[in-house]
């Protein structure tokens, strides 16, 4: 057993153990491969470790409403709630190289630090093109490291085909959902403005709701062997956390505080991210005004006054308020998702506390 009593810092020394055999076996083919894989290691330090919770609270509310006299976390649990972890580091790398960001957590992202580290080396070529390159393998790498983490934990396990099954499910939503938002940048033009709110709330939950939220709880439900009454209970809980903890996302890349989130300040705008609150916004605009917001979204040199001027106009069509009671909603339904599900109460309390904490951040 585990002997650590706090499930992160439980994960967080697996982890530690795990990059430290792949950092060996790096070490062994030169200083390029270590290179790489000291990339990696530094993009799963930080963050709130949310998928890893989801999961062992997930696997709590199952062992325990088993009756099951010791419900203490077996390492096995810990590896699958690790590998998550490592999944979402690969799924960050990628996503920085697509939306073209800098910073991750108030550092260098991948591919500024693999850029960084060819030119301190004076390497020969286009640092920002090595930069790049290399990131997209790192990211294929972790892929690679999720996958041999869960299937240590999974062996001589009697529910792996199930935990499989739904760790199969999140990789598919998942890179689905991340091109379902790369691609409504360039489609939502062809769409009625009508329907654009509800192309949002599709992104949302495939990108993120499934991915962040439903999914980690049910790979952790499904690892302890719960049934299918429990997993739809957990799974529609886990999807509805999930939309408000993403349009509470798409919040703070508007108005976050770049101190608190590490981010720059409108990010989203920059970037043209095509969220619920734009098309709440746009709704409510006249057609020349929509033209204006259309035409600043996704340029990455916004200054600080257009960034303010899309902030205005967020706000005073109402669009913030609208999605606040959105992330009201799904948080509501959720609460109720887990009413008289046969779960340990513990467990439920303890997701509730996390789903109040996921959805009512500022970072």
């Amino acid at each position: 057993m585990v002997t650590s009593p706090e499930p992160i810092e439980a994960v967080s020394q697996r982890l530690d153990k795990f990059l430290s055999d792949q950092l060996s076996y790096a070490s062994s083919l030169g200083p390029e491969a270590e290179t790489m894989s000291r990339a990696g290691a530094a993009s799963l330090r930080g963050g709130k470790r949310l998928r890893a919770r989801f999961c062992l609270t997930g696997w709590r509310a199952v062992i325990e409403s088993s009756g099951a006299r010791d419900t203490s976390l077996t390492p096995a649990a810990v590896s699958v709630a690790a590998a998550l972890e490592i999944f979402q580091a690969a799924a960050l790398v990628h996503d920085d190289i697509i939306d073209n960001s800098d910073t991750r957590r108030g550092q260098p992202a991948a591919h500024r630090a693999l850029e960084a580290a060819h030119a301190a080396a004076g390497w020969t070529g286009d640092a920002a093109m090595f930069g790049r390159s290399g990131a997209v393998l790192l990211g294929d790498l972790l892929v690679a490291w999720s996958d041999d983490l869960l299937e240590e934990a999974l062996a001589d396990q009697s529910t792996a085909a199930a935990t499989r099954r739904f760790y199969a499910d999140m990789r598919r939503d998942v890179t689905i959902g991340q091109f379902l938002d790369v691609a409504e940048e360039s489609a939502y033009a062809v769409y009625p403005d009508e329907e654009h709110a509800e192309r949002a709330l599709r992104v949302a939950s495939y990108k993120s709701a499934r991915y962040s939220i439903q999914k980690p709880l049910e790979i952790g439900a499904a690892f302890a062997g719960a049934d299918d009454e429990q997993l739809d209970a957990l799974g529609r809980f886990g999807h509805d956390v999930g939309m408000a903890f993403q349009l509470r996302d798409d919040v703070l890349g508007v108005f976050g505080d770049t101190a608190v989130t590490g981010k720059p300040v409108g990010d989203d705008l920059r970037e043209g991210k095509r969220t619920v609150l734009v098309a709440f916004a746009r709704e409510a605009l006249p057609a020349p005004a929509r033209r204006t917001v259309d035409e600043l979204l996704g340029d990455a040199e916004l200054d600080a006054a257009q960034i303010s001027a899309l902030q205005n106009t967020i706000v005073d069509t109402g669009a913030l308020a609208r999605t606040e009671e959105l992330i009201a909603d799904y948080s509501r339904r959720a609460d109720r998702a887990l009413a008289g599900a046969r779960l340990g109460d513990a467990a439920v309390g303890e997701l509730r506390d996390l789903a109040r904490a996921a959805t009512q951040r500022s970072s």
